[in-house]
């Protein structure tokens, strides 16, 4: 075996761990570090005082039209309870989802600059003090964290894949090409970016729909393929 051939299977060896492993970590630390960030920020809601009322008007729409006290006890309980089902792995994706919608709405309301013409003016509130122009930083960064939970799920350290097993669910995976696949992905991103910046959330929703049309249609073209008419 060839110096080149030797390196690459033992490197192929070392990757394969890493992926195995890679199912159990990282899953586990990002539900630790979000269940923690959220259940804080819920505990906070839940033991202060309604301050909505005052940026309700900064809300994005249907929420600007909600009273201020049920946005303030959807919020807190949205975060009190996802931050519990993303630490013992339960529903994760859902849970995760759900935090994620919270975090884009608050952005609006709270992080966001109010005005900005050019990428170059929204580029200044990518920090985590406001000098005026917005501080989307932290939410942003929570926004990615949440979404290898939506993606791929808790991990095996968790209820969900306990009950995956107990109830003997298939994992079947996609190919990468797969339409629907794509269309579930520009739903999951693009619900959440309706609420932040409603023409390019409503972009990929549209991109969604188109993407599963043609999933569909392939996938009834393999099954007629499979079953033909005779």
């Amino acid at each position: 075996m060839s110096a080149i051939a030797s390196l690459s299977a033992n490197w192929n060896l070392v990757t394969a761990r890493l992926r195995g492993a890679g199912e159990t970590l990282p899953p586990l630390v990002l539900r630790l570090i979000m269940g923690w960030e959220f259940w804080e920020s819920g505990l906070e809601k839940l033991h202060g005082e309604n301050w909505f009322a005052d940026i309700q008007q900064r809300f994005p729409f249907p929420f600007d039209q909600l009273p201020a006290g049920f946005s303030w006890t959807l919020s807190t309980w949205t975060e009190i309870i996802g931050a519990l089902l993303i630490w013992f792995g339960l529903g994760t994706r859902i849970a995760a989802f759900s935090l994620l919608f919270v975090t884009f709405v608050a952005t609006a309301a709270v992080h966001w600059p109010d005005m900005w013409s050019m990428w170059s003016d929204l580029a200044k509130g990518y920090a985590i003090k406001d000098m005026g122009h917005g501080n989307f930083k932290l939410p942003l960064l929570f926004a990615v964290m949440l979404l290898p939970l939506i993606f791929n799920g808790a991990g095996k350290f968790s209820l969900d894949h306990w009950l995956s097993r107990v109830l003997r669910t298939r994992d079947t995976r996609p190919a990468i090409d797969d339409p629907l696949a794509w269309s579930l992905a520009c739903a999951v991103v693009g619900i959440p970016f309706l609420m932040l910046l409603p023409k390019f959330g409503a972009t990929l929703l549209v991109l969604g729909v188109v993407l599963a049309w043609f999933g569909w249609r392939a996938t009834n073209a393999r099954r007629a393929a499979q079953h033909p008419v005779r």
